[in-house]
């Protein structure tokens, strides 16, 4: 070898030891901040991001949820046609499914923050733009619009509890938020009984818009996630902001876990085909189960003789299972953990299902009812809010949340002409059959291949 092969040969020896000594250095910065977040107790910073996004979902939650009203009320007053208000349907449900993908790639790689407040934008300003439109199309594009926020909006604010809060109190404030956002049911079905037939569904959008401006100003300062910036390099602005985080102290160090934080390692080490495979089927099945159940359950029940929309008590007791399922979630997620919390809900959810499709009173519909919309929300606050962004990385989490919750919502597009089908050839009973089935496969699915993630960072 000459000497000048030679001298190249050190010199690339001492680059590599370079670059070595330097993804250490990294490594050993991100495991900082991530234990630093771990071990911070709740202050007035964390308070208010916990408080922005709920509100956020809360209006993200309200806004689904009056779709199907100003539907039926455009129609009552002969301003939509019946394919017109399919149209609109499908609108927001498409904009559900790719806001949902693209608030997570948005998220990965341009920021939480960013996402963030651009989803709020989207489906506060579509709305609020809606409450003009003179026609059924144009409604319908406003709709759109919103769906991409909406989408996102589900996507991005468990998300970011997630990566802001303490990791021993992780999943009980996830399903808090998750109790706060469920809310928006009955609010949104007290306001459309309010509202709409006063002044029609026009004001209520104007609302929507508003609530959601203010929504998005108070946000405008509501700080990067510091993981999301300790992995892309940005070592001095994660600092700052975890040290605000850290005003009111931390646990020890030595009695955190010790965690993995390489940026590209999954839950458990996992690889990231078996964790999405948990994050969608988990995702899925929890929509799926609650979407079959609240959408279609009562008028199958109407057919058998149980007449439960004549009685608003009836209706509401039946309701009361979803808060008291979300409380539910976030009392048990962190005691007793994430795996010991979902399975038996998945396990109760076939159970009361099937159960279900025996019942031949009144009476017995409500109590079951109850226990079944308790089981599927329990799902809701631990699946949807706390798990399936626990599972993944932080370079990644966002896409993948975003992935799982797409398909849940092209799965939900797919359920009225799926469950028309079984009704006329199979029968009702084999909608409940479907959920049972469907509920029991999530079980195991999360039983064999799902990580606990409970007192674990979320690298």
């Amino acid at each position: 070898m000459t000497a000048a092969e030679q001298q190249i040969s050190r010199n690339s020896t001492a680059m590599d030891s370079t670059q070595a000594r330097e993804a250490v250095g990294n490594r050993a910065q991100v495991e900082e901040i991530v234990s630093r977040m771990d071990r911070a107790h709740e202050t007035p910073m964390f308070y208010r991001i916990v408080a922005l996004v709920a509100a956020g979902m809360l209006m993200d939650s309200i806004d689904v949820y009056i779709g199907s009203a100003v539907a039926s009320s455009a129609l009552s007053t002969h301003w939509s046609t019946v394919a017109q208000n399919s149209r609109f349907m499908s609108a927001g449900f498409l904009g559900l499914l790719v806001g949902s993908l693209l608030a997570g790639f948005v998220g990965d790689l341009k920021g939480r923050r960013t996402a963030y407040q651009i989803n709020l934008l989207l489906f506060g300003g579509f709305t609020f733009l809606g409450a003009f439109a003179p026609n059924m199309t144009v409604l319908s594009l406003c709709r759109l619009g919103a769906g991409l926020g909406l989408g996102a909006e589900i996507v991005t604010g468990f998300a970011m509890v997630n990566e802001f809060a303490p990791m021993n109190r992780r999943g009980h404030w996830c399903a808090i938020v998750s109790l706060v956002a469920n809310c928006g049911v009955p609010i949104a079905m007290l306001l459309c009984a309010f509202i709409i037939p006063r002044w029609s569904w026009r004001p209520l959008f104007v609302g929507i818009g508003l609530v959601a401006a203010v929504i998005w100003w108070l946000r405008r300062d509501i700080p990067e996630s510091p993981r999301w910036l300790a992995v892309h390099g940005r070592y001095d602005e994660a600092d700052a902001i975890v040290k605000q985080l850290e005003a009111n102290g931390s646990e020890p160090a030595a009695t955190a876990a010790t965690a993995n934080t390489d940026s590209a390692r999954n839950a458990g080490g996992r690889s990231l085909g078996i964790c999405l495979l948990v994050a969608i089927v988990a995702v899925s099945a929890t929509n799926v189960c609650s979407y079959a159940f609240t959408s279609w359950v009562p008028t199958i029940l109407v057919k058998r003789g149980i007449n439960l929309s004549a009685s608003l008590t009836t209706s509401t007791m039946m309701m009361l299972g979803a808060p008291v399922g979300c409380l539910i979630g976030s009392l048990l997620i962190d005691r007793i953990g994430r795996k010991r919390t979902i399975v038996p809900a998945f396990l109760f959810t076939g159970v009361f299902g099937m159960l279900y499709a025996f019942q031949t009173s009144t009476t017995g519909a409500i109590v079951v009812g109850f226990l079944l919309m308790m089981c599927l929300y329990v799902l809701m606050a631990s699946v949807v809010a706390v798990y399936a962004p626990e599972l993944f990385a932080t370079k990644v989490r966002f896409r993948c949340v975003g992935v799982a919750n797409a398909i849940a919502k092209l799965l939900n597009v797919l359920m009225p002409m799926v469950v028309g089908w079984m009704l006329v050839s199979l029968g009702a009973t084999s909608i409940f059959v479907s959920i049972s089935v469907i509920a029991i496969a999530a079980m195991l699915i999360v039983g064999i291949f799902g990580v606990e993630t409970a007192r674990r960072s979320v690298n």
